[in-house]
């Protein structure tokens, strides 16, 4: 039987990110937040609620809850995500059983460093579990099964599963002020899981108006292995007729874009600007569940009152001058 030693590799990759993550949430979250006696989102929430009211350890019932909504998400996440989750899952009840014990006291004598500080590990730890197929599981799974077929991001799904658990901290505490330490602990959380997920995801348009243009497609499509469409325009000023390059690439590919630009043409004018979301062929894939359409028989035998389809079954569309193949 033989071994695919780069499948080995990155398998024990993940789970070593998987463990990092974990260990970096449970630290957050036992030294810096549970000190200060602060319910957070998630099954840790969950948890600080029942650790408070019984006496049960966080670690043993965020687990317990752990392992029953894993249970109904299987069927929707994946075997791999699931076992990536229970690996992290257990990780995070370990770190949490021993880091616990050894901060009984708040960190720092400032409750909103504890807050800041502990918000921003705990957002980091989900973020590296979360790109190494694994979670903390709690209302990452929520999230991921939401994620899996929505574009809905993962963070924004965390904030609206969790403000919930949040709220009910104050039937327990009767203070406003552990509601509020809270969110800024779920506003922090899903703001840097965001920004870790979806570093690579990040994409910016770029408009190129160039007497140079054709130097500058070519380079863009041989160098930076983008492609361009090319647009038509009219100067209003001059009157003359100018060609518009639009570029689509990923944020980290911007400086080589502009220096592909400016190495052909130093007086360029050129736009920037930042997307939300690219999706197609060669950046993101749009998940999303579209109505199925009903098509008569009789309509589709015959071919009458029916409108000219393409293969993604819209009607024909004008097509624009030039040539598109910017999401190549």
């Amino acid at each position: 039987m033989t071994v695919n030693k780069t499948k080995l590799w990155r398998t024990s990759r993940d789970y070593i990110f998987i463990t990092l993550g974990m260990a970096l949430y449970a630290l957050g979250f036992s030294a810096f937040i549970l000190p200060e006696k602060v319910v957070i989102g998630g099954l840790a929430g969950i948890g600080t609620l029942i650790y408070f009211l019984t006496g049960i350890p966080v670690a043993v019932a965020q687990y317990v809850c752990n392992l029953i909504l894993l249970a109904f998400a299987y069927k929707i996440v994946g075997r791999q995500f699931v076992l990536g989750t229970i690996f992290g899952a257990t990780m995070i009840s370990v770190f949490v059983g021993i880091f616990q014990p050894l901060f009984t006291h708040p960190f720092t004598s400032e409750p909103i460093m504890n807050i800041v500080i502990g918000g921003l590990m705990c957002g980091f730890g989900i973020g590296l579990a979360f790109t190494h197929n694994g979670s903390s599981g709690g209302t990452d799974i929520v999230a991921a099964m939401v994620s899996k077929h929505s574009n809905v991001s993962i963070g924004r799904t965390m904030l609206y599963t969790d403000v919930f658990i949040i709220s009910s901290s104050y039937l327990l505490f009767h203070n406003i002020d552990k509601i509020v330490y809270g969110l800024m602990v779920l506003f922090l959380v899903s703001y840097v899981t965001d920004l870790i997920i979806n570093t690579n995801r990040q994409a910016v348009q770029f408009t190129i108006f160039s007497p140079h243009w054709q130097e500058i497609a070519t380079a863009i499509n041989n160098e930076a292995n983008r492609g361009c469409t090319v647009l038509d325009g009219t100067g209003w000023y001059s009157k003359h007729q100018v060609k518009i390059l639009l570029v689509m690439c990923r944020k980290i590919e911007s400086v080589t874009i502009f220096r592909i630009i400016k190495s052909i043409d130093k007086n360029a004018f050129i736009t920037q600007a930042n997307v939300n979301g690219v999706y197609g062929k060669g950046f993101d894939e749009m998940k999303i569940k579209m109505p199925t359409p009903k098509h008569h028989s009789n309509e589709a035998a015959s071919g009458s009152g029916t409108k000219a389809t393409d293969a993604n079954g819209y009607g024909n569309l004008p097509s624009s001058s030039g040539h598109n193949d910017s999401l190549a």
